[in-house]
């Protein structure tokens, strides 16, 4: 059945004219707000119609059901899909080994003031990276939570500092 073999404009307007007929129930039943609702809804596929809307989504409407039989009947559809799924699961591993590697690297790296400055990232100076506990793990006998170490040109690293001279972590 193609677009052309429906007469569309008498099935529009009668669905715009059962719909308002709802919504006048609705108004009575539910008040001012669903009617008005409603009556928009209703509006709709006369809207359609007269806009040339209506074959547009005709239109995308049979593209849909026809991807959709092919896909269900086509081996070939099946094994793309198959491969796409392959693909998105690899993608997902690499992530994650990815991941785990930048992980591994950054617990790997040697205490500050351990090693040498590098020709990339000169050594932080001792004031910044010593650990010292606030007044509440030293009531506690509880040590202070190890910092990650930032690196010598992060952005935030000067307010980091004002905050840790104010006390506030």
């Amino acid at each position: 059945m193609t677009f052309n073999d429906i007469a569309w404009l008498p099935l529009c307007a009668g669905l715009t004219a059962v719909g308002v007929g709802l919504s006048y129930l609705t108004f009575r039943r539910r008040g001012v707000t669903a009617g008005l609702r409603a009556t928009a809804w209703s509006l709709l596929p006369l809207a359609a119609y007269l806009t040339g809307a209506l074959q547009t989504l005709w239109n995308i409407g049979a593209a849909a059901v026809g991807f959709v039989t092919g896909l269900v009947l086509s081996p070939a559809v099946w094994a793309g899909v198959v491969l796409a799924g392959l693909s998105a699961l690899l993608f997902v591993v690499s992530g994650t080994l990815r991941g785990r590697a930048l992980s591994r690297t950054r617990t790997a790296r040697p205490e500050p003031g351990g090693a040498a400055a590098t020709p990339e990232r000169p050594a932080a100076p001792k004031a910044a990276t010593s650990q010292t506990a606030t007044p509440k793990t030293a009531q506690t006998g509880k040590t202070a939570p190890r910092q990650v170490e930032q690196p010598a040109g992060d952005d935030f690293s000067d307010i980091e500092a004002i905050l840790k001279r104010r006390g506030i972590s």
